[in-house]
């Protein structure tokens, strides 16, 4: 691993010879892979495009970062600035390999591409998932390995969804709403035991004391609770949505552009309201802090789900 690491120091050393020039661009690319851009990204796709396209790719997106998080406390790597041989230029508390942003870009960009199946989008999604993967390089916060490591992640992830998620839905479709409640309740379970485990596995390996001033949240549970509870809440907004089918992204202009802007402005309010509530209440770091936050990103997703389309056929910004 030092092998890799001192190759990686390097190479990045050397694009970051293209520093200041591209800093502006490496700093979108990389937002293009973080949470923001994604509830933006995803809630378009969901209130505008089309409402199924948009809860797989959710899906999808979740599976992906679920597994890489996993791997990332079990292997609980350094980021290359951590070791102060190549300028930090931006800032992650979490461990390195491998990295997220490649493999949920790969993931989510591939499978969007895989079920519109256009060229333009292949091409698309094949340009973004480089320049993103290649903005972690620049920024000094991934090793190449740790790139190389999340197209792996991304490219199984991928593959398992594909060929599993059509056969799950045709079961789930048979159940009722109740068990299919149940059912995401579970899985979400699943993503907090994930982190559990991985947390106790490596809690005889202690990190190096000079990695403490960055890895502040490298073995925190916050993230799995993240990811937990958004899954459980965009798994129930949807299973309640679908019964009704009186949710069409067809629509004006108008009727779509007032969908995202009452849509979003929710997102924004129930997801930053509860946070600054609860942060009244618990800290992030205890049992209720968790707790809470599984409940923010549920109602947050839930929200985006199945309250939101709701608003939109009383406002009358759903084709009848």
């Amino acid at each position: 691993m030092e092998a890799l690491q001192s190759w990686g120091i390097q190479l990045i050393q050397s694009i970051q010879l293209l520093s200041p020039a591209l800093d502006p661009f490496m700093e979108l690319f990389t937002f293009m892979g973080r949470i923001e851009f994604y509830m933006l990204f995803i809630t378009f796709l969901y209130w505008i495009v089309d409402a199924r396209l948009g809860f797989r790719v959710f899906m999808m997106l979740l599976s992906t970062d679920i597994v890489g998080t996993t791997l990332k406390l079990l292997l609980h790597q350094p980021r290359p600035y951590w070791l102060g041989e190549v300028r930090q230029m931006s800032v992650e508390s979490s461990y390195g390999i491998p990295s997220t942003h490649a493999s949920d870009s790969l993931s989510l960009w591939s499978y969007l591409a895989y079920q519109v199946k256009k060229r333009w989008l292949w091409i698309t999604a094949i340009v973004l998932i480089l320049l993103i993967s290649f903005s972690r390089l620049y920024l000094g916060v991934h090793f190449p390995h740790d790139v190389v490591a999340g197209w792996l992640v991304g490219l199984v992830t991928l593959f398992l969804f594909i060929k599993y998620s059509d056969s799950i839905s045709a079961w789930l479709a048979q159940k009722s709403s109740g068990y299919q409640v149940g059912f995401g309740f579970i899985v979400s379970l699943l993503f907090i035991i994930a982190g559990v485990l991985a947390k106790a596995i490596v809690a005889s390996t202690p990190d190096p004391q000079s990695w403490s001033f960055f890895s502040t949240e490298a073995r925190s549970l916050t993230h799995f609770f993240t990811l937990a509870g958004a899954f459980f809440g965009a798994f129930v907004g949807y299973a309640l949505l679908k019964p009704k089918g009186y949710f069409q992204t067809k629509g004006s202009f108008g009727q779509k552009l007032g969908r995202y802007l009452v849509g979003i402005v929710g997102v924004l309010i129930v997801m930053y309201g509860l946070d600054v509530l609860f942060s009244l209440v618990a800290a992030d770091e205890t049992v209720l802090g968790y707790l809470l936050r599984y409940i923010r990103y549920g109602a947050t997703t839930l929200w985006a789900m199945f309250g939101a389309p709701w608003v939109f056929l009383k406002l009358k910004l759903v084709k009848q």
